[in-house]
């Protein structure tokens, strides 16, 4: 019989504790199988980053590094510098990359480091119980935005792609959504891309995944994929926002 559809090498046997709903895991199988399509799973080494995704190293199946709060692209750079035949990606949250970790992904995209990041926004921190996130929404009820968040007290919600667009370092911008079969389909191209670049030694490449968190909004799994469409999309437009290829004419 053929088959037609199977878990990717790059992922193990390993049952994930993500929340039903949560779109983590979609995400984990798209980096996987990119990682198994370009047959580099030998050769790749993850950081995983702190929050839900911290046990991302029991889910991968290939060398994994764990790195301090926020401190992913840091640990990834060492890593990439001193194995630079190696493919090195972080995979992180929004909490993590956007807040305590923003100087470090603000400078490794800067110096135009050779790794892939993946940076999965649900717009609210997930681990901790749903305190407000540097990517909340204006309006967004979290633990610790119990009315609403405002500008006025609490900023605007931080666009990661766009500011990153704004440095020379970066070569490849992008963010996609996992909200439904079409958008997760582009999001592996996407992130399928994102890998290639490092191993073309063409620099830094990062992919914000659109995710969902239907525990700590309060929702049904459906109702969820439906407020990421309609609340979280047309605050976060999906596309690619830096494509040195593109200029390259390849």
């Amino acid at each position: 019989m053929k088959t037609v559809f199977q878990k990717p090498e790059a992922l193990t046997d390993v049952q994930m504790h993500y929340c039903p709903g949560c779109t983590h895991g979609i995400i984990h199988r798209l980096v996987a199988e990119a990682i198994d399509s370009l047959g580099v799973r030998e050769q790749t080494i993850g950081v995983a980053s702190v929050g839900c995704s911290v046990f991302a190293y029991d889910y991968f199946n290939c060398d994994m590094q764990q790195a301090a709060h926020g401190r992913a692209p840091a640990v990834a750079t060492g890593i990439k510098r001193v194995r630079p035949e190696n493919i090195v990606f972080t995979y992180q949250g929004d909490g993590d990359l956007a807040s305590i970790g923003m100087a470090e992904i603000v400078h490794a995209a800067a110096r135009g480091e050779n790794i892939t990041v993946i940076f999965v926004n649900n717009a609210i921190y997930g681990m901790t119980s749903g305190q407000m996130a540097p990517t909340s929404l204006l309006g967004q009820v979290t633990a610790t935005s119990p009315r609403g968040r405002t500008a006025s007290e609490m900023g605007y919600p931080i666009k990661v792609c766009e500011l990153l667009a704004t440095l020379e370092g970066p070569a490849y911008l992008a963010r996609v959504s996992s909200h439904n079969t079409r958008h997760i389909l582009q999001a592996g191209k996407a992130i399928k891309k994102a890998f290639e670049m490092q191993q073309q030694k063409k620099g830094f490449a990062l992919v914000e995944v659109l995710s969902t968190c239907s525990v700590n909004w309060g929702m049904t799994p459906i109702n969820a994929m439906k407020w990421l469409e309609e609340n979280m999309i047309p605050h976060y437009p999906l596309g690619v926002y830096k494509d040195i290829t593109a200029k390259e004419g390849e």
